[in-house]
């Protein structure tokens, strides 16, 4: 019989199976991945969260909480703020529950998310960038109507709802794990998991994941307290929350056992993963979990033990999809991007053609720009790291001089969808890349913002699909209006990186030195 470790969440145990959130969720299955598990030498099975009728688990909690008000708190109505998940949780348990339900989201959400809470009846009010903003509009609302708020996660109904999905996933695998993995953005998923296993089977980890832009739980348990982050990455809408929750935070800090963060390609990977077992796709959030569990087992060199990633949803955009192919293939290193330089002159193009041989070519980008010297732009399928490196040894030995630009975010992003070329004509160009969340006239207000005496020299923008956009801007600044350009960047309001310096930026955009 095994001793609970952790009595002081003995309620959660009770408030978990008593949790009224069959009424409208389902019990979802555990999938063993069996291309996965081939792949990754384990036993991996994913817990299908993305089939619940809302394609997430946000309906256990918000309907668990909601069941258990008072009748006359109901008939007033309830409100929310919610990146999309929890919001179409409450709108479909209003609906269940016959109440009015008002939805604050913000206005990053993606079309589809918005158009699902309207079509549950749930009267949808846009707000802000990221759900902290929401939630700040939410409160304005509550206070003003006496509408009854339900919490996206800090709340015990609420992550006693969540923990069902810890309780079902015991039950339907009664031998041995070593881990489950969860998702975190406030908290509630995670706490309401760990709650119930750590209770029934201590010998299992729980292993929360993030993004390494909204890691904002990870850095909370390290300092102890929680720290709002002043930024989140947007890629993961469904975890991008600047603060975790008080309660959620707690739990975090006492019941899991480590918080892994992962990028976006890693997500972009684990996407295609879980396609390729299930035919289902998932949203990044969905499939952040398992993105999780890969970096685990690579770090640990895992072998033979049984793995459990919470699917936690399915609502994606569809146009995303295109971001999402691209970045998982060289996520997993299937293909590669190189910067070449070959000779300029005939017959250099057969030779280097020579060198690749049998592997494909994914793409070639070349522009004439000088007499001696080409620098092309070249993507290239590959077999995996060592492929990779093996591709620049070959270049090396061919006397072939090349950098390897497949981890280099702004050569991935904005150069190898440019067109043009070097010019002779600016002497003092910096390079300057930008993220913005991507909403209506959200470019508009960007160039607006950029209206300065300074002359911009390059422009490329790229809607992907994603929830933020990202731009990549050449500006001709003089050496002395270098401090005032700075001060310009840092008040502008945007987040940037400077890549002036940035080699593939040097190679094919910026002006050759005299």
């Amino acid at each position: 019989m095994s001793i609970n470790l952790y009595p002081e969440y003995h309620d959660y145990l009770t408030r978990i199976l008593t949790a009224s959130v069959y009424d409208v969720a389902v019990e979802t299955p555990l999938d063993f991945a069996a291309n996965l598990s081939r792949r990754l030498q384990n036993k991996i099975y994913l817990k299908r969260e993305d089939l619940q009728p809302v394609f997430s688990f946000k309906l256990r909690g918000a309907y668990n909480k909601m069941a258990r008000l008072p009748e006359d708190l109901l008939k007033k109505g309830v409100i929310t703020a919610s990146a999309g998940n929890h919001a179409q949780g409450v709108a479909l348990s209003a609906q269940k529950l016959g109440c009015q339900a008002t939805i604050v989201m913000p206005e990053t959400t993606p079309k589809i998310k918005i158009d699902a809470v309207k079509a549950r009846g749930g009267n949808v009010v846009l707000a802000g960038v990221s759900y902290n903003d929401a939630y700040d509009y939410a409160m304005k609302l509550v206070a003003e109507s006496g509408l009854t708020y339900i919490p996206p996660f800090d709340d015990p109904d609420v992550i006693a709802g969540q923990g069902t999905i810890g309780m079902e996933i015991v039950r339907q695998h009664a031998k041995p794990i070593h881990a489950v993995f969860v998702a975190i953005g406030g908290g509630g998923l995670a706490a309401g998991v760990a709650a119930f296993i750590k209770q029934v089977r201590p010998d299992i980890k729980v292993i929360g994941v993030q993004t390494n832009d909204s890691c904002a739980m990870k850095i909370s348990i390290a300092a102890n307290e929680r720290i709002a982050l002043k930024d989140v990455g947007l890629f993961s809408d469904g975890t991008a929350v600047k603060l975790v929750g008080e309660e959620t935070f707690r739990m975090c800090r006492d019941l899991l056992d480590e918080i892994i963060t992962v990028d976006t390609d890693a997500i972009c990977s684990a996407l295609k993963d879980i396609f390729d077992d299930t035919r289902s796709i998932c949203e990044p959030a969905g499939a952040l979990a398992l993105a999780g569990l890969k970096a685990y087992v690579a770090r640990n060199h895992l072998v033979d033990e049984t793995l459990i990633a919470v699917n936690s949803g399915a609502n994606m955009n569809f146009h995303r999809l295109r971001h999402v192919s691209e970045r998982s293939e060289l996520s997993e290193s299937n293909e590669a991007i190189f910067a070449v330089s070959i000779p300029e002159r005939a017959g250099s193009f057969r030779e280097f053609v020579n060198v690749v041989g049998s592997r494909s070519i994914t793409e070639f980008n070349y522009r004439y720009g000088d007499d001696d010297v080409a620098h092309i732009f070249v993507g290239l399928q590959t077999a995996g790291v060592n492929d990779r490196e093996k591709i620049r040894t070959d270049f090396q030995a061919a006397l072939l001089p090349n950098i390897d630009l497949s981890n280099d975010e702004m050569a991935k992003v904005h150069l190898r969808y440019m067109v043009g070329g070097r010019t002779h004509k600016v002497q003092n160009e910096r390079l300057i890349s930008f993220e913005f969340p991507e909403r209506p006239k959200a470019l508009a207000q960007f160039l607006n913002a950029m209206q300065t005496d300074w002359n911009i020299t390059l422009f490329h923008y790229r809607n992907h699909g994603a929830d933020y956009g990202r731009i990549l801007v050449g500006i001709d600044v003089p050496n002395e209006d270098a401090d005032s350009f700075n001060q310009f960047l840092d008040e502008l309001g945007y987040t940037y990186e400077e890549q002036t310096d940035n080699a593939a930026y040097q190679l094919f955009l910026a002006r050759p030195n005299p």
